[in-house]
């Protein structure tokens, strides 16, 4: 016997015959670069197993070259070729080769491995709702949410990686080992592309300029009705309630991600200046 947690009419007429391929419902810009990298350049008339729809292979060369990793031949730049070495998300990867011009590699590849956590750090155990909120906004840095990732981090690891720490944080510890190991991963390939391993912490400006050189596609305005439009689409976005920027409201920021709730939020939040 086969039991289905789902209606026969539901198996009949709402579900598809097959899943449908990884490569029609993701962000192509990886896949694109690698692509490049191994030398196969027209892309448009490439036989793909499955193809992708041709208007979000178009969005990924754009995107790739407006972070200067294509030239307008739709050639793979210098700059292309060193974000190939790195199996991300493209602007994640421009953030780290970015990071060393502004000093900062080791605090950029601290915060790109707590990104790729994707924001399980935090839990809110029912009978302790309030010390939880007040545990989480002890680490709340100026500047915003890609500092205060930083910020756990760093006394994570000042305080020897402990279990007991995570504990009497509300932090989940085994949501910062898989950071950790991220991040010896990155180290490894950072140093394949023969970046120096530079870091100046007290640099916070610096570090949010690394940011904003991978993720200007991620930029919103403060309006004045309190809400935020997209600078790429001009998409009404709100700061996520739990932001250390929630009840700050800069003009500009940039956001990690969008998730869509009640509204559209903006997930991992921080204040930058519009002329970066």
């Amino acid at each position: 016997k086969c039991f289905r947690l789902y209606t026969a009419w539901a198996y009949k007429h709402e579900l598809e015959d097959n899943t449908v391929p990884e490569i029609q419902r993701i962000n192509l810009g990886n896949a694109v670069l690698m692509l490049k990298a191994l030398g196969i350049n027209d892309l448009i008339h490439f036989d793909f197993l499955d193809p992708p729809p041709h208007e979000t292979l178009v969005l990924a060369l754009e995107q790739l070259y407006a972070l200067g990793a294509l030239n307008h031949h739709g050639d793979l730049t210098k700059l292309g070729r060193r974000m190939a070495e790195f199996p991300l998300d493209p602007m994640m990867g421009k953030m780290l080769l970015a990071s060393e011009k502004y000093k900062c590699v080791e605090e950029i590849v601290t915060i790109a491995s707590m990104l790729s956590v994707n924001g399980a750090i935090f839990y809110r155990p029912k009978d302790k709702i309030i010390h939880a909120d007040t545990a989480r906004k002890n680490f709340f840095m100026l500047g915003g949410d890609h500092l205060v990732l930083l910020n756990i981090y760093n006394q994570w690891a000042d305080a020897d990686f402990s279990t007991q720490w995570c504990y009497e944080n509300f932090i989940q510890h085994r949501s910062m080992k898989r950071a950790r190991d991220v991040r010896e991963q990155l180290i490894g390939l950072v140093q394949r592309v023969e970046m120096e391993l530079v870091s100046n912490p007290t640099e916070t400006v610096n570090i949010r300029k690394a940011i904003t050189a991978g993720y200007f596609y991620h930029i919103a305005k403060l309006s004045k009705s309190g809400s935020y439009k997209t600078a790429k689409h001009n998409q009404t976005v709100m700061i996520h309630p739990n932001s250390s920027l929630f009840e700050e409201l800069p003009r500009w920021v940039l956001y990690h991600e969008l998730v869509f709730t009640t509204k559209e939020f903006m997930r991992q939040v921080t204040e930058i200046e519009s002329k970066w």
